[in-house]
């Protein structure tokens, strides 16, 4: 489990592709703490670590991932943002996480606060996923609190501190975002509309 309180960046260094899978091989700041068969969040994504070298590490995505996910986007050079299972001792600054990653999103509009920015995302709701005003959501990872909910579409709000040291400062209109809605919606949901 997850809490959406970004940790680190990693840095895509080289992408190898075996039949429908694709290795990443990353470096991070903590990368030297990391341990084979570990779960590590990446832009929200729950992967499995399977090779350690000094700051160095390698994930692997199979095709289901990769279809429902941006990673088959993902190119060389590109950071991404990283997130290590929650102790379970430890604190829960966001909110339950589980890494598994609902549907992409786009952002539609990206609006300068001078001071924060007012990201405004997409997202295809015909997949019965929903937000709700003052409801959490994760956008790569990141645990946020969106507003302007309506039918396939939501804002957020990012402060400095989320822009610096999230790749929220990477972004651009159009690109595409992993999106995890929040799982007490998902069950609620579920309970009261069933399977379609």
């Amino acid at each position: 489990m997850f809490t959406g309180i970004i940790e680190a960046f990693g840095t895509i260094e080289k992408i190898t592709r075996e039949g429908t899978n694709i290795h990443f091989d990353l470096t991070s700041e903590i990368g030297y703490e990391l341990k084979v068969d570990q779960s590590l969040a990446h832009d929200g994504v729950c992967l499995t670590v399977v090779q350690v070298e000094e700051n160095q590490y390698r994930v692997t995505a199979i095709d289901e991932t990769l279809r429902k996910t941006n990673l088959s986007t993902w190119e060389e050079g590109k950071k991404v943002n990283l997130e290590r299972c929650m102790p379970a001792n430890g604190r829960f600054d966001g909110h339950i996480v589980q890494g598994h990653v609902d549907q992409i999103g786009k952002i539609k509009s990206i609006e300068d606060q001078d001071g924060s920015w007012l990201f405004t995302i997409g997202f295809d709701d015909h997949q019965s996923n929903v937000t709700v005003e003052k409801g959490s959501v994760t956008i790569n990872g990141t645990s946020l609190t969106c507003f302007n909910s309506k039918p396939g579409e939501f804002t957020v709000a990012i402060i400095p501190y989320t822009y610096e040291h999230t790749n929220f400062h990477q972004l651009k209109v159009g690109d595409s975002v992993n999106l995890e809605f929040d799982i007490v919606g998902k069950y609620i949901q579920r309970i009261t509309q069933g399977y379609s």
